[in-house]
């Protein structure tokens, strides 16, 4: 999520009609492969008269050049591209783009950047508009693939608050995870790294090295809880799954915190709880507790579509929503959910793969798939009636204008796809996961469309830093 065009974009992209959303085309005043190779001529020009600098100064010199150089006022004049303090604002039309993240932090994480696009801003209105940080809450849904969204295209799921969603802000359709896999996709949204940099390989433990467990590495206060909390004075709280089974300072860096994982029914003080309705309520503790004079952020972490490892039944959704989904409901069979897709297969892959385990437990027979993907689309519904829930007590609070609305999950899911059941391989089924954001500040251009450029999970956390103020 990051930067490529200028302001005149805006107008070049905006041509299509506001009738239907339509795909990201990156349009600019220049033909695309001009505008690349004109631009790698320029940086070749800048090298040059660096080097010429260099060699012809003394050290004193050397380093007086280095203390007055501004890389991201180079790279700016350089492509012709300023960095845009924007992030979508709120609106009605269509043509589309992406998000921009923050600041980065040297010139080489800006080139970097430049490889996605924008959605470009009036520098004045935003400057404005920035002025007062954004409410921000995070519905983060677990195991939940990219396409178990009406919005996304899927004939069969119900999510009619989370299409309107889409239809109030913005679709990203090729938004992936860095790592299929709970706790470290988890923890790179917490902390805007990629395992390599987090090392959290294991839930609970973190990575292990030389027989010791080495728990969790990244600083504690420089998780998204922490920052917005100790940086940018939020009222930051927490409702629902944190993935990591360990402390990352929760209450030091959190003004509210509930941790509520791996279960779908469960006694609390005398109540049977569903799980979905455990994170609504806590979620709405927390809403309706804050202090109104602070900005707050807030994730809602549903365990939802997670299954519970070890039940025969894997999905439990509540008695409420048994009615979907009837015997009049046939949930298509996977083009590759077939016996001749999984033997052709690396050798690897062998029948105690968990992967392979897993689709036993659901999908090895078809009743037994019907009956496995309708409970999870009827877990799926369920979490899109609590995001409806929570928007209308933000809009009862008169703060859901002020608020940059997110939904995303962990990782994806697969449903007999090459005959495979969970996550952990990087096939689409997997890594592809949902991102919808509607943020107040968009332009009217780009609310409803759908986004088809790439982008990551790892690019969440900047984006909430930035919407905060946090450069």
């Amino acid at each position: 999520m990051s930067n490529k065009l200028d302001n005149k974009a805006a107008a070049a992209g905006s041509s299509s009609s506001s009738s239907s959303p339509r795909h990201a085309t990156v349009t600019t005043p220049t033909a695309a492969a001009p505008l690349a190779m004109t631009n790698h001529k320029k940086s070749v020009f800048v090298m040059i008269f660096i080097a010429i600098i260099l060699i012809s100064a003394t050290w004193k010199q050397q380093a007086a050049f280095f203390e007055t150089l501004d890389t991201n006022q180079l790279l700016d004049q350089l492509y012709n591209v300023p960095l845009l303090d924007a992030v979508i604002r709120d609106t009605s039309s269509s043509s589309s783009n992406s998000i921009p993240s923050g600041k980065p932090r040297n010139a080489l994480q800006k080139r970097k950047m430049m490889k996605a696009t924008i959605i470009p801003t009036d520098v004045n209105t935003q400057e404005s508009s920035s002025k007062k940080p954004l409410n921000i809450v995070l519905f983060y849904a677990d195991d939940w693939r990219f396409d178990t969204l009406g919005a996304a295209g899927n004939p069969v799921v119900k999510t009619p608050v989370l299409d309107q969603l889409a239809k109030d802000g913005m679709l990203f359709r090729e938004n992936c995870v860095t790592t299929s896999i709970c706790w470290i996709s988890r923890a790179t949204l917490y902390t805007g790294m990629y395992l390599a940099r987090h090392k959290f390989e294991m839930l609970g433990a973190g990575r292990t090295v030389n027989g010791v467990k080495m728990l969790w590495e990244p600083p504690k206060n420089e998780t998204i809880y922490a920052l917005l909390k100790h940086h940018a004075g939020y009222h930051v709280g927490h409702a629902g799954k944190l993935g990591l089974w360990l402390d990352i300072d929760n209450h030091k860096n959190m003004d509210f915190f509930v941790n509520e994982d791996g279960w779908h029914y469960s006694e609390r003080k005398g109540k049977m709880w569903h799980i979905t309705e455990k994170n609504t309520h806590d979620a709405m503790t927390f809403l309706r507790g804050r202090p109104r004079h602070k900005p707050f952020f807030l994730n809602v972490g549903y365990f939802a579509t997670h299954a519970v490892d070890g039940n025969p039944a894997q999905y439990l959704p509540q008695s409420s929503s048994m009615k979907m989904y009837g015997n009049g409901t046939v949930i298509p069979i996977p083009v590759t959910g077939t016996e001749e897709a999984w033997n052709k297969m690396p050798y690897f892959f062998g029948q105690n793969n968990e992967g392979r385990t897993r689709w036993r437990w659901r999908f090895d027979e078809p009743t037994k798939h019907q009956t496995m993907m309708k409970n999870y689309y009827r877990m799926a519904t369920e979490v899109d009636t609590s995001v409806g829930t929570l928007m209308k007590e933000l809009e009862r609070q008169g703060v859901l204008n002020d608020t940059l609305l997110i939904f995303t999950t962990d990782n994806g899911n697969f449903h007999a796809e090459h005959g495979l059941a969970d996550k952990w391989y990087p096939h689409q089924e997997s890594i592809k996961v949902p991102l919808i954001i509607k943020d107040p500040r968009m332009d009217p251009e780009f609310v409803g469309t759908i986004n088809d450029d790439f982008t990551l999970n790892i690019d969440l956390a900047p984006t909430i830093l930035k919407a905060a103020g946090i450069e």
